[in-house]
This record gives C-alpha cells, structure tokens and sequence, in this order.
C-alpha cells in the first residue's frame, strides 16, 4: 500500500555518508568511536553511577570492541548513531552522545548520553546534546527528538531542561533496570 505522505527523511541520509565530526561548545568535539576509546567506555561502564542508569556492563575490553562493531553497524543500518563526546584539544573521553531509535520516515529518535565521572559538572552533557541537536535538526532534517531518562536522575534532567527539551509527562514503570522499574520521564524538541 503506498503512503500518503512523503517520509520525513528519505532512507540513506545517514548511511550515504560518513559519520560527521561535530564541533560542540566547551571544548567539546563529537567523533565517531575508535578503537583507541575502548579502555574509556570500558572504564565508564565500572562507574556505580553509569550501571546504576544502564542495562549493560561490559565484563571486558573486547565486549566493549563488539560494541563499537554493533554501533557502527547501526550507523550504517541507520537505527542508532554513537558518538565520542571528547575534549577537542587533548582527545580525552568525556562522554558519549547518540541518537537511539531512529526512525528516518517519521523524523524521530531518541537522545542518549552519558559522561565519564572526571568530565561531570563541566557541562559536558549540555554541550554534546546541544551539538548533536542543531546537527539532527539543520543537517539530517529530524522534526522530533525524545529524551528519557530516570525520574531517579535528577543531573539528565538537568541536561534535558537546559538543552531545550520540554517536559511532556511520566511513564510509569517503563524500563527495568537492576534495581527493579523506574518511572521515566519523557522530554521532547520539535525542529524549530
């Protein structure tokens, strides 16, 4: 059956082209993940705060290599999109930023981040958010991205207000981490 309306964006925009490098505020550069990165989000993933948020550990370095594959498999597939959130002077980790749940017909993802212990409080998270925003709506041509994350973590939603993602409500007992279901709250950007 043919659809009615045009996709929002038309299926390649992503695997078309190579993964940008996005200049961010702060001092902060978005890269694509090398396997230079692995010790980082090997040692990120030990973090109590990072599992406390994430279904995932990683038992080991090479888990974290699988990873990387897995993530450049999605870019290329165009259903998530990773990105090194490093210092754009030294290259150091600081944190990850990525589109997760993409839906190119509909215009939609989901953001995601996390940042490294030593790299919190700087900002960090708001300006990789920031960046891989404007980039999602001007350069990919996205209309909606969510934001979600634990009514539990107070810091996301910090990042979530500050960045531009207006609260739309609570979903209750959405996801299911270690220690048992979290209410999520749910915040969203249209493409201006």
């Amino acid at each position: 059956m043919p659809f009615k309306i045009s996709h929002v964006v038309e299926s390649g925009a992503l695997a078309g082209r190579d993964q940008p490098t996005l200049p961010a505020p702060g001092h902060v550069l978005l890269r694509p993940w090398a396997g230079k990165d692995v010790p980082a989000v090997y040692e990120a993933f030990q973090d109590p705060v990072i599992q406390r948020y994430h279904a995932r550990v990683a038992d080991s370095e090479d888990e974290v290599r699988a990873w990387m594959e897995d993530w450049r498999k999605e870019y290329a597939e165009e259903t998530n999109a990773q990105w090194a959130a490093v210092d754009a002077d030294t290259d150091e980790v600081l944190g990850r930023v990525a589109l997760r749940m993409i839906n190119l017909a509909d215009g939609q993802a989901e953001m995601a981040y996390w940042t490294m212990p030593r790299a919190r409080g700087r900002g960090v998270a708001t300006h990789a958010v920031t960046a891989l925003t404007s980039w999602s709506f001007d350069d990919l041509g996205l209309h909606r991205i969510e934001l979600r994350h634990s009514t539990h973590n107070e810091a996301s939603c910090r990042v979530a207000l500050r960045t531009g993602y207006a609260p739309e409500g609570t979903q209750r007992s959405a996801v299911l981490h270690e220690d048992g279901w979290h209410d999520m709250h749910l915040h969203a950007r249209i493409r201006p």
